[in-house]
């Protein structure tokens, strides 16, 4: 048996002519959230750093939390509060943890965070591997 339409949670629209549909479709920027572009950036520069270096990227897992941990790591004697590097120990693999809300905080735009995103990962590799930055990505600068 059908349910009558006034039974359902929310049966009409705004204007209580037709059936409700979303505000934006998901495909439009608005629907955006910024933690989400955020990962997106990560996931792309990921993706471009595995394509110069895939036997460098595949061992090492990637992380984005929102704020570093307020306990700081004992073999660090400057943290950083942008990023952080996690060298493989007893089975775990090397992870790398980028902090979303301080890198977008210091930057102005989706331009500055994709360079600070690059800068960030490029940085991380680069210790783990105790190589310069610009071996991982030439176009790198201090």
């Amino acid at each position: 048996m059908l349910d009558a339409p006034w039974n359902e949670r929310v049966y009409r629209n705004r204007h209580g002519r037709g059936t409700r549909t979303p505000m934006f479709g998901t495909r439009l920027p608005r629907y955006r959230t910024r933690s989400g572009i955020f990962d997106d950036l990560v996931a792309a520069h990921i993706r471009r750093l595995a394509e110069a270096w895939p036997d460098l990227i595949k061992p090492v897992q990637f992380a984005v939390e929102d704020v570093p941990p307020s306990d700081p790591v004992p073999w660090e004697t400057e943290p950083s509060l942008n990023s952080r590097a996690f060298p493989a120990d007893h089975g775990a693999p090397a992870r790398i943890v980028l902090y979303r809300m301080p890198l977008q905080s210091r930057t102005r735009g989706r331009d500055e965070l994709q360079w600070a995103i690059r800068d960030e990962l490029v940085i991380r590799l680069a210790e783990l591997y105790g190589r310069r930055p610009e071996e991982i990505d030439p176009d790198f600068e201090w």
